[in-house]
């Protein structure tokens, strides 16, 4: 069983195992009085960050989830580089948003402010700086709002990217839409059913492709991003939505999977843009998860399988830097919060760096003595 943190009761349990890893069991290890509000590590890029919120509406295609909705209604964050670097920072999430996913998580007895009040690094509402920027779309893991891969979302923007969060709705324990509705998860309800995974993978993909239709062809946004630079970027079902989103549409160049099972096939002619799996020992050569084994076959480009030892299923998200906040001890020999981010971040943007800015990246070309808990697969990771 995948050894997350011990707030297995709560942030760390997906909800459904057609996506995910198995839940952790219920843990009693909270504390009495959880420590003050976590600040998020600070991006390593040169530039401020910026951060806004797009209410997108996709009128081509109903709600997958709710069939009173005969349009698809989506969350969108920016993050971006800014020449301001003063002035209010983004809230993580709303206490309500937080409320909500504490509760789905099966953490409510944990006050909603302790997650709510995670201070971000990026200034609300900054005006944009630069101009034809590579584009990065996250897609975050089954049930969790994007603003779990908020870290990661700010180190790209500082390094100078623009990067696309998509808050799935209805896939999310909350979602807060245009006219301040908190969508709730509809999609919990069906994630037992067979071909779930598919199918939702297959409507991420139709959200990909809307995002960035309205992206390029805006005149607020087209000319800041630059629409032959883009990639993508997901964790858990998110990674496997990667895999779907490049396999429909060409406009990404390249992508990665961040520990997720994949289950939009790759055509057998295979797909020959840059991708990167980087995952826990769960997604060895030959361990628990099989669909590496079988997409790696089929990527024919250029193509990395790292697996970083002692990570989680949730340590290339926010959540183990949360951990603290919610009184929750993480388990012995675990790669710690703040090396799993470091880590997630490092590879993360190198990988980007290459394929959309055509820099060098030795870091990429095999194992380092400074990032020694990445393990190059299938030659140099193991099963232990």
């Amino acid at each position: 069983m995948r050894r997350l943190l011990t707030l297995a009761a709560g942030l760390a349990v997906l909800a459904a195992s057609a996506c995910s890893a198995p839940a952790a069991p219920r843990s009693d290890a909270l504390r009495a009085e959880p420590p003050g509000p976590v600040t998020l590590p600070a991006p390593t890029g040169p530039h401020p960050v910026g951060t806004t919120a797009l209410h997108l509406t996709d009128t081509s295609r109903p709600d997958p989830w709710n069939p009173d909705a005969d349009a698809r209604e989506l969350k969108v964050t920016l993050w971006y580089p800014t020449r301001q670097r003063h002035g209010r920072r983004t809230p993580y999430m709303t206490a309500r948003e937080a409320e909500l996913l504490l509760k789905g998580s099966g953490t409510s007895a944990v006050p909603s402010g302790t997650l709510s009040r995670t201070r971000t690094n990026a200034v609300e509402d900054a005006a944009p700086s630069g101009r034809g920027l590579p584009l990065v779309v996250l897609s975050p893991g089954f049930t969790k709002p994007v603003s779990t891969l908020t870290s990661l979302a700010e180190d790209l923007a500082g390094r100078g990217y623009v990067v696309a969060g998509i808050d799935h709705t209805h896939e999310s324990h909350a979602t807060t839409l245009s006219d301040g509705r908190v969508a709730e998860c509809l999609a919990c309800d069906s994630s037992t059913d067979p071909g779930f995974g598919a199918g939702l993978v297959r409507g991420r993909a139709a959200d990909v492709s809307f995002v960035l239709d309205r992206l390029t062809s805006t005149p607020r946004h087209s000319g800041l991003i630059d629409r032959k630079r883009i990639a993508m970027a997901g964790q858990s079902i998110g990674g496997a939505a990667t895999v779907a989103a490049m396999v429909e549409d060409p406009r990404i160049r390249a992508g990665i999977n961040m520990d997720g099972t994949t289950y939009a096939r790759i055509p057998k002619g295979g797909l020959s843009r840059p991708f990167m799996f980087l995952g826990s020992r769960e997604h060895v050569p030959g361990g628990r998860d099989t669909s590496w084994d079988r997409d790696w076959r089929l990527l024919t480009g250029w193509k990395r399988w790292l697996v970083l030892s002692g990570a989680e299923h949730q340590s290339f998200t926010d959540i183990p830097l949360l951990a603290g906040v919610l009184g929750l001890e993480p388990l012995p020999g675990m790669l710690p919060a703040a090396r799993g981010s470091e880590l997630t971040r490092t590879y993360v943007a190198a990988f980007f760096d290459r394929h959309l800015r055509s820099r060098r990246q030795p870091l990429l070309g095999g194992p380092s003595s400074r990032h020694p808990e990445a393990g190059f697969c299938p030659a140099t990771c193991g099963r232990s």
